[in-house]
């Protein structure tokens, strides 16, 4: 059989085995040697699982309907055979799903002997389309029952209510169920046993037997029961779909963009806030609870729209963990004694993010949450042990999640722009697309629409153009999502997304308004420039298309700290403001200069002076200082225990504006220390698509030749035989290397289907070649484990030393 489907492959043409790939890309991963190492891969479990994961729900159904149809002997159907069980269809239909299983080799031979490969039995519901075993297998009685069609019919008709009840849900699949409840058979079950409607069994795949754990419904019965909808039940040829309202497709890029600027503040205000205080790791890893509430709060945002985020920005590498000096990642947490060493801080990459523009900061948090490997909707939720699952803790690790972000987009993509459907069509459509993987990932598609309109990849329910961009894949050939040039001007390779993005969102601006109550409104979003500069000269009070900062007393400190003089303010205010200056401004800051720097610090611990007598009495009787335990050691001295830093902020908070001084006695002013975390390479620079290689034009030729040739120079190698000898020195009848190490692969995979006794040929740690005779039980992760039944003794064989397989006769 491995022998003939080999053949088939070798038979395609250059350009259907081509296509055979592109529709299958793990068969070439790695490449195979030839077509026989080909046809062992294409007819393996993984294999075959993978391919079956992407058919869609009429697919399924017609691969169903062919294993129904085959022979007990001969394990044949035929395209006759499987478009008379798809009944209520059109023939057209089910031929189109039919090609599309023999495209993939699911399906293959001439269409009057079609065979299903093998895996397909091993990877699916022992019961196709819900239908039980047939009653010859199952059990005598229930056999002769079903054998009289006319009889079999009036049984059914009698069957009480409550039996009825039972036969239409095992009708409707899957055709087994449990035999009691608590010890006791349910009246009705056992009518329908006595009956001989129900035959006890066992779990599928074993023998039956009387006193069996389930019962079952024979396949007959079920096909008797299904005679108005079908032998397959209701078919759908077409995928459903999903209704909803179509908006005007610049609205929803508008709404989109204007998520997209909250999306990229909100993030920049979650890093900031770790910035200037750090979280502590917990020792299980991820964020604590509250610190996760306060850093909402500072945001402005609910809980979970924070761990979104903060989720992203690590993904987009602008967040990792840092040892407690703000080194870098340097020191574990100490699981022995229970502290902390570790802690949350921007990257480095997070300052080269925020001089980027808008477009280019959200297009990094949207390629690392398409391919991250989390789902922060997780959050806040109880895992198996009952215990909460924290933001960037391991816990919240779904290998999935990438996999059905994209499908969740690609399911928008397809539908006409503006669309915006409910989340139940879009789980729907995803249902009918592909039902195998879409089966327990409700919550994750769920969550994957949420952070898409949570990132402004949707606006008012439907997907943007640029979101479009991003799904098409074309972006993701831009490697550095931090790639611009100085001052965030867009490079050459910039992607489509961010272009059409950019094209959305306000022109940044590099001027405020400065009112007469001292509020500065920034009519866009500003340069970067223009952004540092506000941070530290204002306060926000309101943030949006539009910000509005405010001017205090304590701001306008701040920037004196910091370095500004107070020439370079109304300088700054003259050159960003296109409103004049309000005289109540011009005072604020000379009054705030005047008295910045009265008062000098140092370290004694730390010391304060002052020109000004009356001031260091002042600051030596304020009782508000009395933490400070300050002590005059001259009229115009007081020193303090406490260190500087310290000193300086409680005089700060108490009124006063000091500043701290060196040894020279030369004002010290100067930004804080910005600390940061190591910088950590993005998820998206780092996951490659999980589909495998995208394999066209020269590339996919390029494949299909060296496949090709290997299989050539295979077919010359064997015109010389080899006797393989067994561990005694004898030669092993027919068993020859001239069996390609691929052809042993199929032996082995049918002796572990069977459980049957086969001659492993192989190569020892020595270089000699030996064989033995063993029983396989499981051929997994490159090694095939078999007992020696003469032994009693279990062998492991790395599957790369195997070179031939002999079925014992």
């Amino acid at each position: 059989m491995a022998t003939a489907f080999a053949d088939q492959l070798r038979s395609l043409s250059d350009d259907a085995l081509g296509a055979l790939i592109q529709l299958r890309p793990d068969l070439v991963v790695p490449v195979p040697a030839d077509i026989s190492a080909l046809a062992v891969r294409a007819q393996s479990r993984g294999s075959v699982a993978r391919c079956l994961d992407a058919l869609d729900e009429f697919t399924l159904a017609v691969l169903d309907a062919a294993r129904l149809s085959r022979g007990e002997e001969t394990a044949l159907t035929s395209v006759t055979a499987i478009v008379a069980l798809a009944s209520g269809v059109s023939p057209d239909d089910v031929g189109v799903a039919i090609g599309r299983l023999r495209a993939r080799f699911l399906l293959h031979g001439p269409e009057e002997a079609l065979q299903v490969v093998g895996a397909v039995d091993e990877v699916t519901s022992p019961y196709p389309a819900g239908l039980g075993r047939p009653a010859d297998y199952l059990d005598a009685q229930a056999a002769a029952l079903c054998a009289d069609r006319a009889k079999l019919r009036r049984t059914v008709m009698a069957a009480p209510p409550g039996a009825r009840a039972v036969l239409d849900r095992l009708a409707a699949g899957p055709p087994v169920g449990a035999l009691s409840s608590g010890g006791t058979v349910a009246e009705p079950v056992q009518w329908l046993i006595d009956h001989h409607i129900l035959v006890p069994v066992t779990e599928a795949g074993r023998a039956p037997r009387p006193d069996g754990e389930l019962v079952e419904l024979p396949r007959e019965v079920g096909l008797l029961l299904r005679r108005e909808s079908g032998p397959l039940g209701e078919l759908r040829p077409f995928p459903p779909s999903p209704q909803g309202p179509v908006r005007d497709v610049k609205s929803v890029d508008s709404a989109g963009a204007g998520q997209v600027m909250e999306a990229v503040r909100t993030t920049e205000a979650l890093l900031e806030a770790l910035s200037a205080e750090p979280a502590p790791v917990l020792k299980t890893g991820g964020l604590g609870v509250r610190d996760l509430k306060r850093l909402a709060r500072a945001a402005g945002v609910d809980e979970p729209v924070a761990a979104l985020l903060l989720e992203v920005a690590y993904a987009a590498g602008l967040l990792g963990e840092s040892d407690a000096a703000g080194t870098g990642r340097g020191v574990t947490t100490s699981r022995a004694t229970g502290t902390a060493d570790e802690i949350f801080l921007p990257t480095g990459a997070y300052d080269l993010w925020r001089a980027l523009s808008v477009a280019q900061r959200w297009w990094a948090l949207a390629t690392g949450w398409l391919v991250m490997t989390r789902q922060p909707g997780l959050v806040g939720q109880r895992d198996d042990r009952d215990k909460p699952i924290n933001a960037l803790s391991p816990d919240a690790e779904r290998a999935g999640a990438p996999q059905a972000r994209r499908e969740v987009l690609a399911a928008l993509a397809e539908l006409a722009p503006g669309t915006a459907p409910e989340a139940g069509d879009v789980l729907a459509l995803l249902a009918w697309q592909a039902p195998r993987r879409a089966r327990g990932r409700e919550q994750t598609h769920r969550d994957a629409l949420a952070g898409a309109a949570t990132l402004g990849l949707t606006g008012r329910g439907a997907l943007t153009s640029y979101g479009r961009l991003l799904e098409s894949g074309d972006d993701r050939a831009e490697a550095d999502p931090l790639g611009a040039g100085p001052g965030g001007e867009r490079l050459p390779g910039a992607s489509e997304a961010v272009r059409a993005l950019d094209a959305l969102l306000p022109a940044p601006v590099d001027h405020v308004l400065v009112q007469a109550d001292l509020s500065v409104v920034v009519p866009g979003p500003p340069e970067p420039e223009l952004a540092a500069e506000l941070e530290v000269i204002a306060e926000l009070e309101s943030a949006g298309g539009a910000s509005v900062h405010r001017v205090t007393a304590a701001s306008v400190r701040r920037a004196l700290d910091v370095g500004y003089a107070a020439t370079d303010l109304h300088a700054l205010f003259q050159r960003r403001s296109r409103t004049p200056i309000p005289q109540a401004l011009t005072y604020l800051i000379d009054d705030a200069a005047r008295k910045h720097g009265g008062l000098r610090g140092g370290s004694a611990g730390s010391y304060v002076r002052s020109d000004d007598e009356a001031l260091i009495a002042e600051v030596l009787a304020d009782k508000r200082l009395s933490t400070a335990s300050l002590r005059r050691l001259a009229p115009t001295v007081l020193v303090s225990p406490l260190q500087l830093t310290r000193l300086l902020g409680a005089l700060r908070e108490a009124g006063f504006a000091p500043v701290a001084e060196d040894a020279a006695g030369a004002a010290v002013l100067s930004r804080p220390k910005v600390r940061r975390a190591a910088s950590r390479t993005p998820v998206s620079a780092r996951i490659a698509e999980p589909a495998g290689p995208l394999l066209t034009g020269p590339r996919l030729a390029g494949v299909v030749e060296q496949i090709r040739r290997g299989d050539i120079a295979t077919r010359a190698a064997r015109r010389a035989p080899v006797t393989v000898r067994a561990a005694n020195g004898q030669s092993v009848p027919g068993l020859t290397s001239v069996q390609a190490h691929t052809q042993a692969m199929a032996v082995l995979q049918q002796a572990v289907r069977d459980k049957a006794r086969v001659w492993v040929g192989y190569v020892d740690a020595h270089g000699a070649t030996l064989s033995r005779l063993v029983r396989a039980v499981s051929l997994s992760a490159g090694y095939l484990r078999a007992e020696d039944e003469r032994t009693e003794t279990l062998h492991t064989f790395a599957l790369h030393r195997v070179t031939a397989a002999v079925l014992e006769e």
